[in-house]
C-alpha cells in the first residue's frame, strides 16, 4: 500500500479558526496515525485578500498547537507555471477549450436562465469554436456528453452520487490567466500525491468538478472523507458571536495547547467513554469511522472545563513554560524555577486559564503589593492591630515548614485572644496578597518565607496606625 499522504489548504485570508484548526488537526492525526505525511498548502490566489500576517500568522496556530508538517509550505500563487502546463496539456488533447463570452454576457445568460426557471449554467456557445488562446479568453473543461452521473464513494458518507446536470463546462483559467480554486486543488493534490482529502463537508459541492477534472487527466482521484460543520451553541454556523476566536487568541485567554487540541478532537470524534486525550494518544486512537457524522455544536464552557483540567493535570514544568509569558511583567528572573514550580502547585486546582493564574500568583512575585481598598477597610481594623503585632513578634518561633503546625499556633494565638480564626486569617490573608481571595493561606505563608511575611505584616500594622 502506497504511503497516506494528507494536507491542509488554508487561504490566509484571516487567521486559524477553530473549524479550520479542527480540519488540521483531523488530517494531522489521520498522517500520523498511519506512518503517512501531512502537508501544508497555502491557497494564496486571491491576490486581494491574502496577506502575509495571516500566514504567519496560520503557522504560528500550527505550531502552538503542535501539529507539524512534513513538507511545505507550498504556496498557490509560486505554482503558476505548474498549473499552466497541465492546463496546456488538457486543451492539446481536445479536453479543454477557449471562451471568449464577457461577463456581462455570461451574466446576461445566467439571468435569462434564472427567468426561464433553468438551473444557471454555461450553455457551450464557445465549445465548438476552436478558440486559440488569447487575451481575455478563460479555459474551459470540455464535459463528456456521455456522462451520465458522477459518483464517488466518501470515506464517511458511503456512496454520494451526482445528476449530469451538475457540471457545466466551468472555467479552469481565467481570462488573467490565474487557475480558478477547483483546478488548483486538484492539481497541486495530484503533484504533491495527496491520498486522502478530508475537508468539511461544505465542500461537497466542489467534488464532482474536481473528480471531471481527475478524469479529464485520466488521474485517479484521492479519497475523500467530508466530516460534519462546527455549529455554534444555536445550531447555526459558528462565529465569533458564539464566542469562537482565532486560536491565537485563545493562546492570549490562557488556553493551553494540549486543552484545545483535546477539545477539538472531541468535536465530533470520540472513542470509548474518553474524554481527554493527550496527543500521542490521539495519533494512537484516531481512526475516521468513529467520526460523527452529526455537525459538532461548540460549547464555550466545555471548552474552558477542558483547560481547567490540563492546567491541574499537566506536569508544573509544561505549565511555566506557557505561563511565561504572562508573567512578562514580574521580576521572575529574581526566582528560581523550583520556587515558581511550588507556588504553580497551590494555585492549578483553582483556576481555569493561564491568565487568572498568574493574576492568582502575583502577590508571589511583587516586592511590594498593593492592597484592595475594600478588603483593607474591611479586615485591617484597630480591633486586629494587637494580634497583628504579637503575630510579628511570634514569627521566629512559628512552624514555617509545616502547613498543619502552622494552622494548629494561628488557632491558638486566635483563641488566647478570644478572636475567631477566621477574622485572624483573613487580615492576615489581606496583609500578605492584599485579597480577599488567595491560596490556603498557610501555603501561602510557607512559600513566601518568614522575611517576607514580617514585611508585609509591618505593612498592614502601619495602615491601620
Amino acid at each position: 500500500m502506497s504511503e497516506i499522504v494528507t494536507r491542509f489548504p488554508p487561504s490566509p485570508t484571516g487567521h486559524l479558526h477553530l473549524g479550520g484548526a479542527r480540519t488540521a488537526l483531523f488530517n494531522f492525526l489521520f498522517a500520523r496515525h498511519n506512518r503517512g505525511k501531512f502537508i501544508l498548502r497555502f491557497e494564496d490566489t486571491d491576490k486581494e485578500r491574502s496577506k502575509e500576517e495571516y500566514v504567519d500568522s496560520i503557522i504560528e496556530a500550527l505550531n502552538w498547537l503542535g501539529l507539524h508538517w512534513d513538507e511545505g509550505p507550498y504556496f498557490q500563487s509560486k505554482r503558476l507555471e505548474i498549473y499552466e502546463e497541465y492546463a496546456k496539456r488538457l486543451y492539446s488533447e481536445g479536453k479543454a477549450y477557449y471562451c471568449e463570452c464577457s461577463k456581462e454576457e455570461l451574466e446576461a445568460k445566467r439571468k435569462a436562465q434564472l427567468e426561464r426557471g433553468i438551473k444557471p449554467h454555461y450553455d457551450g456557445t464557445c465549445r465548438e469554436k476552436g478558440l486559440p488562446p488569447g487575451s481575455g479568453r478563460a479555459l474551459r473543461i470540455k464535459i463528456p456528453e456521455e456522462i451520465t452521473e458522477i459518483v464517488f464513494e466518501d470515506l464517511l458518507r458511503g456512496k454520494i452520487v451526482f445528476p449530469p446536470d451538475e457540471v457545466d463546462d466551468f472555467i479552469l483559467l481565467r481570462s488573467d490567466g490565474t487557475p480558478t480554486y477547483q483546478f488548483a486543488v486538484v492539481i497541486d493534490d495530484l503533484t504533491m500525491g495527496v491520498t486522502h482529502v478530508i475537508r468539511g463537508d461544505d465542500h461537497i459541492s466542489n467534488t464532482p468538478k474536481q473528480l471531471m477534472i481527475y478524469q479529464a487527466l485520466g488521474a485517479k482521484p484521492p479519497q475523500f472523507a467530508h466530516i460534519p460543520m462546527v455549529l455554534g451553541p444555536d445550531g447555526a454556523r459558528l462565529s465569533k458571536r458564539h464566542g469562537a476566536r482565532s486560536i491565537l487568541e485563545y493562546r492570549e485567554e490562557g488556553y493551553l495547547p494540549q486543552a484545545v487540541l483535546n477539545y477539538l478532537a472531541r468535536l465530533g470524534w470520540g472513542y470509548g467513554d474518553q474524554e481527554y486525550f493527550n496527543l500521542k494518544e490521539l495519533i494512537e486512537k484516531f481512526d475516521l469511522s468513529r467520526v460523527n457524522l452529526s455537525p459538532a455544536r461548540f460549547d464555550p464552557e466545555k471548552m474552558l472545563a477542558f483547560n481547567a483540567y490540563w492546567i491541574k493535570t499537566l506536569d508544573s514544568s509544561e505549565i511555566l513554560k506557557h505561563l511565561k509569558p504572562f508573567l512578562k511583567s514580574y521580576p521572575i528572573e529574581k526566582y528560581s524555577e523550583e520556587y515558581l514550580k511550588t507556588i504553580l502547585e497551590g494555585v492549578k486546582p483553582r483556576v481555569k486559564t493561564l491568565k487568572e493564574m498568574a493574576e492568582m500568583i502575583d502577590f508571589y512575585l511583587l516586592e511590594e503589593i498593593e492592597l484592595d481598598e475594600k478588603a483593607k477597610e474591611k479586615y485591617l481594623t484597630p480591633k486586629i492591630k494587637s494580634l497583628l503585632e504579637r503575630l510579628i513578634i511570634d514569627l521566629d518561633s512559628l512552624s514555617f515548614d509545616d502547613e498543619k503546625k502552622l494552622e494548629e499556633e494561628f488557632r491558638a494565638l486566635a483563641e488566647e485572644s478570644g478572636v475567631k480564626l477566621k477574622d485572624l486569617a483573613q487580615a492576615v490573608r489581606v496583609a500578605l496578597t492584599g485579597k480577599t481571595i488567595s491560596p490556603p493561606l498557610f501555603e501561602v505563608i510557607k512559600n513566601l518565607g518568614k522575611e517576607r511575611v514580617r514585611i508585609r505584616l509591618k505593612k498592614a500594622l502601619e495602615f491601620i496606625n
